[in-house]
């Protein structure tokens, strides 16, 4: 009997214009591939990431692609292998946690130039350490870049990034885009000559046809109001530059979740741009802004933490059809306070210009009580049991959006070996060429067009990745819920009101009642499923005298 294969995923990763001999992506390719040989593995499945940093997995469209087939089980792979742990990523927490995802699914990392293996003992230890000294390399990269960014700000210069709407890059430099920067004035001038507040005066644009005009950064065409806040507090609007007014800090208590937070001690200084409003009316700015916000801090009063409620914005109005939420009642009765909870429809008092006039207190415990019977019921029938195993095993097609992501893959490491040789070329010119200033501008020209068509390709192999990854971790998240409910019986006691909650979410699309209460007691009239484990001409009884009439199925898209 011939011995299968152990199955393997290989991952390539560059980060830079020039790498050191044995880095290259074609040099870690033929490494990895050596070893695979020797050691009789075969090579299911490659992922690269080309001029892609190691500090995150973010933007990093192979490695989530490849993470994602593994929770798949796509090719039942035992290991992926790196060249080097550097190339699996920089960020320590990063590194444990991808490490814990993929040996959660039975898959192992092996570092074929450190000759790590961590599905041996000594392996994790070594990655753990590894991971660690590779991360403080890579925080001093980034001191050292951060550090260059800052003295360009000091010089009053542009130093990265998209222009601020209202300005256009030239040749580096902030130049007005005088299309755009008729909205910037006409912000700045309703917020410190009217009452009007940041949402009012997104309403005022989109009323009186001042629209965002798109562009790499945005393709929206309406002014909202976290955008025109932002636009209000940006000194760059009067000419200045700043740099460092937000920072990156890690979040107390987690271990690898950051957070933007606003400094004060942050470089300002006059920009070499021209500015599109006056010091003046930028100060004004700031002092309705600093004055709002006291008003706001004094009238903000503390949100007590609500009761979670099972059903709430589930049950549908028999009237009106919009949703019913729960509410609290409290009444005294012989010196001892009494309090339930009840769903009521959400427009039987006037909301939004809505107004229902069904007064019905539909009592929370009754409902909820006979939503989990039901499931209770369905999930002891042996066939649900057989179905839901079925479909925890089923495979998701992802075939057609992975041909997509290759192709814009294609398209940006074209665009990237572009940017190379034109950076390339920059660096050959000759200082006492006549012609070389010319040359310059018009290799700095071809570099601009060229960062516009990497960005417009990591657009759209974002949208492509955010696509692909909403259907794994759908597919994840319900075959979660299929292995709940085989044990629905046993674990429904043992789960709190929010655990409940989150289960019928995933579970339940609509749940509708009588407008009446029915002989039998029961309010519970039918229940309408998101998950494909429904027949629809199956009958679902409460007990032998109550009945549930109709149970619909709804499919989700990609599973």
């Amino acid at each position: 009997m011939v011995k299968e294969k152990t199955k393997v995923y290989i991952y390539t990763r560059v980060s830079t214009a020039i790498q050191i001999d044995g880095y290259s992506l074609d040099a870690q390719k033929t490494r990895m591939k050596a070893f695979c040989d020797y050691n009789d593995y075969e090579i299911v499945g490659e992922y690269e990431d080309a001029g892609k940093s190691g500090k995150s997995t973010e933007g990093r469209y192979s490695f989530k692609k490849m993470l994602d087939d593994i929770k798949l089980g796509k090719d039942d792979v035992s290991y992926v292998l790196v060249f080097k742990l550097s190339r699996f990523g920089r960020n320590a927490a990063d590194v444990l946690a991808t490490l814990q995802v993929m040996q959660d699914y039975g898959v192992n990392l092996i570092c074929v130039e450190d000759g790590i293996d961590s599905s041996k003992d000594a392996g994790k230890l070594m990655i753990s350490v590894l991971s660690a000294v590779a991360e403080i390399e890579r925080e001093n990269i980034r001191v050292q870049t951060m550090e260059g960014r800052a003295q360009k700000a000091r010089e009053g210069k542009w130093n990265g990034g998209f222009a601020p709407y209202g300005y256009k890059l030239v040749d580096g430099k902030l130049e007005i885009n005088e299309k755009e920067a008729i909205a910037i004035r006409t912000i700045f001038d309703l917020y410190i000559n009217t009452t009007m507040g940041s949402t009012s005066i997104a309403k005022y644009l989109d009323n009186h046809g001042i629209v965002k005009l798109p562009r790499q950064n945005g393709k929206c065409s309406l002014f909202n109001a976290s955008l025109i806040n932002r636009i209000i507090e940006n000194p760059v609007y009067c000419g200045k530059i700043a740099f460092g007014r937000r920072t990156t800090e890690k979040i107390k208590g987690t271990r690898n979740d950051y957070h933007l937070v606003k400094k004060d001690d942050y470089i300002l200084v006059d920009g070499i741009h021209e500015a599109i409003v006056s010091k003046e009316v930028w100060n004004k700015a700031q002092e309705k802004r600093h004055t709002n916000s006291k008003k706001y801090k004094r009238g903000n009063k503390a949100v007590k933490l609500e009761r979670s409620h099972m059903l709430s914005g589930l049950v549908a109005c028999p009237e009106c059809g919009a949703g019913m939420y729960a509410n609290k009642s409290s009444q005294v009765i012989k010196g001892t306070k009494y309090t339930y909870y009840y769903y009521a429809c959400k427009h039987r008092d006037r909301t939004r210009g809505y107004k229902c006039t069904y007064r019905k207190q539909i009592r929370e415990n009754m409902l909820d009580n006979a939503v989990l019977e039901v499931i209770s019921n369905l999930v002891s029938r042996r066939e649900f049991a057989s179905e839901m195993n079925k479909l925890i095993k089923s495979k998701v097609d992802v075939s057609e959006i992975d041909q997509e992501q290759s192709t814009y893959e294609k398209r940006l490491n074209h665009f990237i070996n572009m940017k190379i040789d034109i950076l390339s070329d920059m660096n050959s010119l000759d200082l006492e060429d006549k012609h070389y200033q010319r040359k310059k501008e018009d290799l700095e020209k071809r570099l601009y067009d060229i960062y516009d068509s990497i960005d417009e390709c990591e657009s759209l192999l974002e949208e492509i990745m955010a696509k692909r990854e909403s259907i794994v971790e759908q597919k994840v998240s319900v075959d979660n819920v299929y292995k709940t409910l085989i044990y629905f019986d046993k674990l429904v006691d043992e789960m709190d009101v929010k655990e409940r909650r989150t289960l019928v979410e995933q579970l339940i699309n609509k749940i509708e009642i009588y407008p009446e209460k029915q002989s039998n007691g029961q309010w519970l009239k039918s229940i309408e499923f998101k998950l494909p484990i429904i027949e629809k001409d199956m009958e679902l009884f409460l007990d032998k005298k109550s009945h549930v009439e109709t149970v619909a199925l709804l499919k989700r898209e990609g599973v």
